[in-house]
């Protein structure tokens, strides 16, 4: 394939705005496609299933949140420890660092699994699964329990030594697969919201098959993880929890939010309306989670090096990228909200238009906080990234949904749109005071 070099010494020498654009672009050409999916995939169950079934299929969110924080903590922490390590040299270290990623996700991603399933009726309760939905959440959360393995490409990995090229296939491969499995599934072999879980987890057994080849086998890399460096190493582990636990922090939060406004709504049609805002959000922000990828690698392995000026360019450019964008999908989205919801539901719903209209104001500043957090992790300075993950949603996001709540469900759309912008202004200061 032709294009720009990658690897560790194009992150350390080339321009950084260059590095920042073709690494934001490739990631958020990757995670939008991914974002195309969470349409489509929902497209397929509403008309393949029903609007319930999309529904019920939302409130297992939590649950994909959780698993997804999970992976995203030791992708984030690893992937800090492995840029920051290739930066000094250290390629041993990078490779123990990689070694124990995996070793510490799939001990997790066991538990997770093992409990969930044991669990599993109290905690469809707990997420407001009743009546109609009940048994389509069932169907679904079984599937992505008992799979929880491949869960995760480790593409952040990939991203910390520069292979920016392979990590977007990590996000795009799996995707085609599932875009290929689900209307094979849900149509034509009628099997409902299980078969669009099946088909989820086909495109992450790809997408976790394809960096197993890359870590283990591929050999044009700086290291290659061998059987010594799956070993645990405590302070290897403790770091790469420390950097980042913030993410897994991030993700139950993300989790807490959902769930408390799955239990604020009082009606199915409520519930529906979330669940389409949900995935066009998803969507929507997907290039703000692109520009944090972008930065991550360049940020980390620079810091390595001791290059603060390359670190804060970086960082700068990140931040206006991310506003730039965020004005534009805040236009757009609120513009097109009638004709979105409409697509998606196959019938006029005025009550998730609505929805989406309030909540869409927020995508202007939705990637500031994210990226905030991303920028301290790559560094390798968890605090003040925990006080950004934690602090938005426990003493801001959250709160503002239930005060919302109080006024019903216009209210919970207010508080949602609320909680979007405080949070980006708490990230803004704390990135003063602690940059």
């Amino acid at each position: 394939m032709t294009g720009h070099p990658e690897g560790v010494e194009a992150l350390a020498a080339r321009p950084v705005g260059r590095l920042l654009w073709q690494g934001s672009a490739q990631a958020t050409m990757s995670v939008g496609v991914y974002g195309v999916y969470a349409l489509t995939n929902a497209w397929f169950v509403a008309h393949g299933v029903g609007p319930t079934a999309m529904g019920a299929v939302n409130l297992v969110a939590p649950v994909m949140l959780a698993l997804g924080a999970l992976s995203t903590t030791v992708g984030a922490g690893g992937a800090s420890l492995v840029s920051r390590r290739l930066g000094a040299g250290d390629t041993d270290g990078a490779a123990r660092a990689a070694g124990n990623t995996f070793v510490v996700f799939w001990a997790g991603a066991i538990a997770f699994g093992a409990i969930g399933l044991a669990a599993l009726e109290p905690l469809l309760t707990a997420l407001g699964a009743e009546g109609a939905m009940r048994g389509h959440a069932r169907d679904y959360a079984v599937v992505i329990l008992a799979s929880t393995l491949v869960a995760t490409g480790f593409s952040a990995l990939v991203r910390a030594e520069g292979r920016m090229r392979f990590a977007m296939l990590l996000w795009v491969g799996p995707v085609l697969v599932q875009i290929v499995l689900d209307p094979l599934l849900i149509f034509g072999l009628g099997m409902g919201v299980r078969g669009a879980a099946l088909g989820a987890v086909g495109g992450q057994a790809f997408s976790s098959a394809l960096s197993l080849w890359f870590f283990f086998a591929r050999k044009d890399r700086p290291y290659r993880i061998g059987a010594a460096h799956l070993r645990p190493d405590r302070a290897t582990v403790r770091e790469l929890l420390a950097v980042g636990s913030p993410s897994m922090l991030a993700g139950l939060g993300a989790v807490l939010l959902t769930a408390v406004v799955n239990n604020t709504l009082g009606t199915v049609a409520a519930v529906t309306a979330y669940a389409v805002c949900a995935r066009v959000q998803t969507f929507a922000t997907m290039p703000h989670l692109g520009i944090s990828m972008g930065m991550q690698p360049i940020a980390g392995l620079n810091t390595g090096r001791g290059r603060p000026d390359r670190v804060r360019r970086v960082r700068r450019l990140a931040l206006r990228a991310t506003l730039a964008y965020g004005a534009l999908a805040a236009t757009a989205v609120v513009l097109t909200a009638g004709p979105l919801t409409t697509a998606l539901l196959g019938t006029p719903a005025p009550e998730a238009a609505d929805a989406l209209r309030l909540i869409a104001i927020g995508f202007a500043v939705a990637g500031v906080a994210p990226l905030v957090a991303v920028y301290f992790q790559a560094v390798g300075r968890p605090r003040p990234s925990y006080l950004v993950s934690v602090g938005t949603i426990v003493a801001v996001k959250v709160p503002a949904v239930l005060i919302g709540a109080t006024a019903g469900t216009t209210g919970v759309w207010i508080g949602l749109l609320a909680g979007e912008l405080a949070s980006a202004a708490l990230a803004f200061a704390v990135l003063r005071r602690r940059a």
